[in-house]
């Protein structure tokens, strides 16, 4: 009993001490960081690195010596027989011929017994046979052995960018998920305090129209308003637990963990403000998907190679020795049984001669699917250019957009306070006042949407262009 609660007690504290590793608190570089160590598509990516390290020393393998052995025994139930002439087997067939060679008369006129006719049944070896070999093969001259080799060392590179490229997409993914919680965190806060606005506006027109100094249209207008806001809120409310639940899917987490953003939407904005990001280079061979495009070239080039050594001779060499043990009785694990050795060494040559055109057939494909991956390599250029240009326009137009609606979100504040101010002393209608508030609402969420944009942009560009992942 002692013992089990000791488990359960050691069990409780590993789950407690498991469960502090999740993160709770998480600025955005930290969110960067944790994915790019926990997000499953980057640790496949990983995977697929270690995969390609093995598939290389695999090939390397493939031409060094390769030694194996195999231990044969055989039980023959039922031996097989052989039907030899009985006259191979006559006693006196050596006086028979010796009477013919020398034409002994008396000899041959005597009365010898007639030379043995028909067959006589024989079975040859013995009952067991065991055998034991061990063979050591080595290649000496193989084309694609060697075309092998290169492409083994493409193909880890590939791997490798492959594994940027991830990096690039699950970087970008998770700065788009912190946006989203933190621009549903922002409006809800919005959204709440224009509530709070709105309710204060009610009870107070309420109190108006119940004192017969107001209509009623005002009142409605006002619970028109409020119902909408609330509205929003609630459906802001939904979007915030699913923007949560994609974060923790991009960080790799489980999608109900909980946790706490530090950093700001408006923190954010500011850092991702940065004209000299606009003047950067554009140059497309810096970037991943042309590595991508190049490394796809460089494997067609391969291919081309290794259906041209088809064509070239093959050299191997073998040398093999063992021991073969025979008895009509299973003997084999006794010291008296004999054993006896053989071994054998030699070379064997693969001259390809005649293929009826289908190696030059093989080679003028592979040349083809070389000229479409050049010609791939070239349009991914001119498309990477365009992006990058695209990249900083939209970048850009975030920044002057950001710009422009945090300046109509003070007009329509100023414009709303001056419109409640109507309102209330009676010189304004509640129409205005509705057409004044929606105005400041739609503002609102203008700024924020303007915020994510300036911080999406950024990132944007800074993926196409292919930035290091800890900048």
């Amino acid at each position: 009993m002692k013992k089990t609660l000791t488990l359960i007690i050691g069990f409780i504290i590993f789950q407690t001490g498991f469960a502090q590793e999740q993160p709770t608190r998480l600025s955005l570089q930290e969110a960067i960081d944790y994915a790019l160590e926990n997000n499953r598509s980057t640790i496949n990516a990983s995977r697929d690195i270690e995969a390609a390290k093995q598939q290389k020393w695999e090939t390397t393998a493939s031409g060094l010596p390769q030694v194996s052995a195999s231990i044969d025994y055989q039980n023959n139930l039922k031996q097989q027989v052989s039907l030899l002439p009985a006259s191979a087997f006559d006693p006196l067939s050596g006086i028979r011929q010796l009477a013919d060679y020398y034409d002994l008369e008396d000899l041959q006129t005597q009365q010898l017994p007639d030379v043995p006719q028909g067959f006589l049944p024989i079975t040859f070896g013995t009952k067991h046979s065991m055998t034991a070999f061990a063979t050591l093969n080595q290649k000496i001259f193989d084309g694609s052995y060697l075309v092998g080799l290169q492409s083994a060392k493409v193909f880890l590179e590939i791997s490798k960018n492959a594994k940027i490229k991830t990096d690039l997409e699950v970087r970008k993914a998770v700065i788009e998920a912190y946006g989203n919680v933190l621009l549903a965190e922002e409006s809800i806060k919005i959204f709440e305090r224009n509530i709070d606005v709105l309710e204060k506006n009610l009870f107070e027109t309420q109190k108006i129209y119940e004192n017969g100094l107001g209509e009623e249209e005002s009142v409605e207008q006002l619970q028109i308003t409020l119902s909408g806001v609330k509205s929003n809120l609630n459906n802001v409310e939904r979007l915030k637990k699913l923007a949560y639940q994609m974060l923790n899917i991009n960080l790799g987490l489980d999608v109900q963990n909980t946790m706490v953003l530090t950093d700001s939407l408006e923190t954010l904005t500011d850092q991702n403000i940065s004209l000299s990001d606009l003047d950067a280079e554009n140059n497309p061979e810096n970037t991943i998907d042309y590595l991508i495009a190049q490394n796809d070239t460089k494997a067609k080039e391969l291919m081309v190679k290794l259906e041209k050594s088809k064509a070239l001779p093959t050299l191997n060499a073998f040398i093999n020795a063992g021991y073969s043990g025979y008895g009509d009785e299973f003997n084999f694990a006794k010291k008296s049984q004999d054993w006896f050795g053989s071994s054998l060494f030699g070379f064997s040559l693969d001259i390809p001669i005649f293929s009826s055109g289908m190696r030059s057939a093989s080679t003028q494909r592979a040349a083809i699917n070389l000229e479409k991956a050049q010609t791939e390599l070239t349009e991914t250029e001119q498309r990477i250019k365009l992006q990058i240009e695209s990249a900083k326009s939209d970048y850009q137009f975030a920044i002057e957009d950001y710009a422009n609606k945090k300046e109509n979100l003070g007009l329509a504040e100023r414009i709303e306070t001056k419109n409640q101010t109507k309102f209330f002393e009676g010189i304004g209608s509640s129409f205005e006042l509705r057409q004044a508030q929606t105005q400041l609402y739609t503002a609102q969420q203008e700024l924020l949407q303007a915020m994510l944009d300036v911080i999406n942009s950024k990132t944007a560009l800074e993926t196409v262009l292919n930035t290091p992942i800890n900048n």
